[in-house]
């Protein structure tokens, strides 16, 4: 799938509304002798729903056009020509937990708090835990991250959040309330999966690990500021940073949007954090990211400051989702009540990791500028203290959606492949006590296989 500026816009329409609906697969030859024994015993604690399906292959070459994954909600996060491993067999767990919110329709539910948990036949004793980046749902990261961790023989889970798509901003009952989910989902999945682990292995993991992309990166840094005892460590893809006096993604998009209406210049977004470098990346992003984003999160966390935009909903076609409201291009975060405060403060970070922690950011993103993003949360760990439990890592030329790499393959490289490296020395740090590479850049090669090779170490 190759991704365009010119044909990006409905392609992110289609992640950010479109439904899976899927009828039971029953795969030939799933039920072989001996394979899933144990899957009549499993049973996800707290779940109100679930269904077990012994699988021939969990990863995405043997499910793509099964009811056991989304290809449509993983586009755009991995470049084209990405290799990815397959052939793990094993059992696939699909439910959600007790909610009162309808956002996600996968399978025809119409559940939110919407989960998947693989099992593979051949377990290494461990098990990762993430999350759904962006508003999309618990199957968007089965390319970039389910796949790999299978085939070296973790148990993972993934989660919907809680809640999803355009107008995920509509789910709770105050103020941040939605966002705030995500972490409680986050949390109560993984308790779960470490359940269902024990249920079919005989034991729990021995070790687990948190990990994410985008806002699942902001949960990773979440939960092990929070959680700590609950995961061995985790690597953070470029994780959104929440701050309660800022920075965070209201104080750095209102100046993309007043652009947009012609009231911020080129410099203005330099000013802001925007890297000069990334000017290429702006038409795509004016479209796709930021007025959108701004617009939706403002609902989330500022909602009377315009009610009438985006309203009870983010837009019932193309046009209207992807349309920013004018409004914000005079929003200004720093002016705004107390109540606004209070309610990012519901999901603020501190910097308070309780576990080793990998982040990496490309230098080029244009929707979480490094210099607002990454960098301030580097800082806040080692003034908290917590230096030594973190290592940060700037892909040179990387940014937001692997995607785009195939737009503009002459000045973008992926992450995802430094993102794989970089979980590989998370581990040899956790389970081998092998001390990380120091904080670095790592720049990108004059030649070879950018898509599939980087090494952090």
């Amino acid at each position: 799938m190759r991704l365009r500026p010119s044909r990006g816009v409905p392609l992110l329409a289609a992640l950010l509304t479109g439904l899976t609906v899927l009828g039971p697969v029953s795969p030939a030859g799933a039920q072989e002798a001996g394979h899933c024994a144990r899957q009549n015993r499993l049973h996800v604690p707290g779940a109100q729903r679930q269904e077990a399906a012994c699988l021939p292959d969990l990863t995405t070459t043997g499910l793509t056009g099964t009811p056991y994954t989304d290809m449509t909600d993983q586009a755009g996060l991995s470049a084209k020509g990405t290799v990815n491993p397959s052939g793990v067999p094993g059992v696939q767990i699909d439910g959600y937990f007790p909610d009162d919110s309808r956002l996600n329709a996968t399978h025809g539910w119409a559940h939110d708090a919407q989960f998947v948990i693989r099992l593979p036949d051949h377990w290494n004793g461990g098990l990762v835990v993430t999350g759904a980046p962006g508003t999309r749902r618990q199957y968007s990261t089965d390319t970039i991250i389910s796949d790999e961790v299978l085939a070296q023989g973790f148990a993972y889970a993934a989660t919907d959040k809680g809640n999803s798509g355009p107008d995920f901003f509509t789910d709770g009952r105050e103020p941040g309330d939605a966002v705030a989910e995500w972490n409680r989902r986050v949390t109560e999945l993984t308790k779960a999966a470490k359940q269902a682990v024990r249920q079919r292995y005989g034991s729990g993991p021995r070790r687990t690990y948190m990990t994410g992309i985008s806002n699942a990166g902001y949960l990773t840094r979440w939960q092990l500021e929070n959680r700590p005892e609950l995961y061995d460590g985790g690597v953070d893809w470029e994780g959104v940073l929440w701050t309660t006096r800022g920075p965070n993604l209201l104080t750095s998009l209102p100046v993309t949007v007043a652009r947009q209406f012609g009231e911020a210049t080129d410099d203005d977004l330099i000013r802001a954090g925007f890297a000069p470098g990334s000017r290429f990346l702006w038409p795509y992003h004016e479209q796709a990211y930021w007025g959108l984003t701004q617009k939706i999160f403002r609902a989330e966390f500022d909602p009377a400051y315009d009610p009438a935009c985006p309203g009870t909903t983010a837009g019932s076609t193309v046009e209207q989702i992807f349309a920013p409201c004018a409004s914000d291009a005079a929003y200004d975060y720093t002016a705004r009540p107390a109540s606004v405060g209070k309610a990012v403060a519901k999901v603020a970070l501190t910097g308070r990791i309780g576990k080793p922690l990998i982040t990496l950011h490309g230098d080029l993103d244009t929707l979480l500028p490094i210099a607002t993003d990454s960098d301030v949360y580097a800082r806040m760990i080692d003034d908290r203290g917590r230096g030594a439990l973190h290592r940060y890592y700037t892909v040179q030329d990387g940014t937001h959606a692997d995607g785009l790499y195939d737009t503009y393959p002459d000045r973008l490289r992926p992450i995802l492949p430094c993102y794989r490296s970089a979980f590989t020395v998370l581990r040899q740090w956790v389970e081998a006590d092998v001390a990380p590479p120091a904080d670095r850049v790592i720049e990108r090669p004059a030649s070879g296989d950018v898509v599939n090779s980087c090494a952090v170490r």
